[in-house]
């Protein structure tokens, strides 16, 4: 059976009919940390997501590359962010025949997709699938050539630019219609409802005009990224639930990750932030503060739950749920950026105003990361672990059905996984130019519940001269260019036990593996 079912959707199966390939929808939360869903030990109400896992599989070991316009980039293309163009973060590109652009150097940093890479939609086009996008692009802004039509996609609404007042995004985000720029719609404004509001649109419109064809849709939300901003009838709900403080929460999550066999239990909970006081060494007046900032992200991320819940019906009422793949994951752990208290006036909480603040610090981002250390922008694993959730009734076997793999996978996975899926071909030129080959292996033998190690070579990333290696069970990993550490993650995946002292050969030959990888994609060794 599971034999049959590779052949059928094996790229090489040329005789493989267009119906019988799978719809794939990638949506992707933005700043959340490991442990908020539901699913994954955590307390915020997240019945649709929750659903999705309990019939499909859950990841406890999938990486992300620390940071937002990175892991875009790597997402898109299925490389490492350097080798697309985004080795940092996305510049605001002036045009190109400025003298500002023409100035601007291209290369590993250039900020914006380079044309030696290809999105996951300029792939699935020429495969015969409709191709939309909602949500946050981030990885090219102020050229059209670079943003979400020029590169695949069919149809885009959502943010060119990063993140945005949820109630009212400014001009300067590019709220972008396709390749008209829009504004907000009403009063009722929220950039998660209309994310998801336009991507049914698109679903709506292709099963009047394309049933025929499948498609592919990337949602990436901006939710829960500061400004944190919510609809008052969701913070409500969770305006007591934060009150016993971050230290209480660590545990109870940490005990539910352990119960649900997502964490083993002799990998000890990290000692919380040396940075952040014990919750009851603060003010009384200041944890109401922060108990209501906690609230108000947990609503954020309850509300994305709700508009997923609408698109999921929505599948269900065009009769493409069974043969949709759904997968959901996150852009980077928890957000320590706000300072260890968080950074917010009091009167901005649970209102529209603000932007930049409010953001609720290393406090709670250590527990949204439970059980890990650090945080985004890191490579530990708080900053690069993400949730991972594959829902697919016709292709993931009845008998792995809410289970978890172990296995680990990171983002060019996915390009490989929607390559092979949709009996597409990776191309070694596109529009003239040559395209770098992929750096990912496909899921598919997991999805299948095959027990094996997908990547039998070493993996590495690099943001902001954090860096790490990941060679099966050994991890070797650096924080802003400090010493190599070394840790057994089958042993101590929370990374509490460094034995680089111990193991001076295994650090030496990973740390070389890491050069060489560095010298091949670009990456600034400083």
């Amino acid at each position: 059976m599971l034999a049959a079912l590779a052949a059928a959707f094996s790229p090489l199966a040329a005789d493989v009919a267009p119906a019988s390939r799978p719809n794939i929808i990638i949506m992707m939360s933005d700043d959340m940390g490991f442990s908020d869903l539901g699913c994954y030990g955590g307390e915020v109400q997240t019945p649709t997501l929750d659903a999705l896992a309990a019939n499909g599989l859950r990841f406890s070991q999938f990486y992300n590359t620390g940071r937002c316009c990175p892991t875009r980039a790597s997402l898109l293309t299925g490389l490492h962010p350097h080798q697309a163009g985004i080795g940092h973060m996305t510049m605001e590109r002036t045009t190109r025949d400025s003298p500002q652009g023409k100035k601007r150097k291209r290369g590993p940093y250039q900020g914006w997709l380079n044309r030696n890479c290809v999105t996951i939609a300029e792939v699935l086009k020429p495969a015969g699938y409709r191709t939309y996008m909602a949500g946050k692009w981030h990885v090219g802004t102020l050229d059209k050539d670079t943003w979400p039509v020029a590169r695949g996609f069919d149809r885009y609404y959502g943010l060119i630019n990063g993140a945005s007042n949820f109630f009212k995004p400014a001009p300067d985000k590019h709220l972008t219609l396709d390749e008209t720029l829009v504004e907000p719609e009403g009063d009722d404004y929220y950039t998660t409802d209309y994310f998801t509001k336009h991507a049914i649109e698109f679903l709506d419109q292709h099963a009047g005009k394309h049933r025929g064809k499948p498609f592919f849709l990337y949602l990436a939300y901006t939710c829960p990224h500061w400004p944190l901003q919510a609809w008052p009838g969701d913070i409500a709900k969770y305006r007591d639930r934060y009150k016993n403080g971050w230290d209480q929460l660590r545990k109870e999550r940490y005990r539910r990750q352990v119960e649900m066999g997502l964490i083993d239990g002799k990998w000890r909970l990290s000692p919380r932030d040396a940075r952040v006081p014990a919750w009851e060494d603060v003010d009384a007046t200041k944890r109401e503060e922060l108990a209501l900032l906690m609230a108000i992200y947990a609503a954020m991320i309850d509300r994305m739950d709700q508009n997923i819940g609408k698109l999921v019906e929505t599948l269900k009422a065009h009769d493409c749920f069974k043969n949709t793949l759904i997968l959901f994951l996150d852009d980077n752990g928890g957000c320590a950026e706000g300072g260890h208290l968080g950074n917010y006036k009091p009167e901005q909480l649970g209102t529209r105003k603000g932007y930049g603040p409010p953001m609720y610090g290393a406090c709670w981002a250590n527990a949204s990361n439970t059980p890990f250390r650090r945080y985004k922008h890191w490579v530990h694993e708080g900053g690069m672990s993400s949730p991972l959730i594959a829902h697919w009734p016709a292709g993931i076997p009845g008998k792995i059905r809410g289970t978890i793999t172990h296995d680990y996978g990171f983002l060019p996975d996915l390009m490989a996984t929607c390559v092979e899926l949709a009996g597409a071909t990776y191309p070694n030129e596109f529009n003239g130019e040559r395209i770098l080959p992929m750096e990912g292996k496909s899921l598919l033998p997991l999805l299948q519940g095959e027990n094996r190690r997908i990547h039998p070579e070493p993996i590495c990333w690099e943001h902001e001269r954090n860096r790490a290696v990941r060679d099966g069970k050994w991890k070797l990993v650096c924080a802003g260019g400090r010493p190599w550490e070394l840790y057994d993650m089958e042993r101590d995946r929370t990374e509490l036990n460094n034995l680089a002292r111990e193991k001076p050969k295994k650090v030496k030959e990973l740390s070389a593996a890491w050069q060489a990888w560095a010298e091949r994609c670009g990456v600034r060794v400083r």
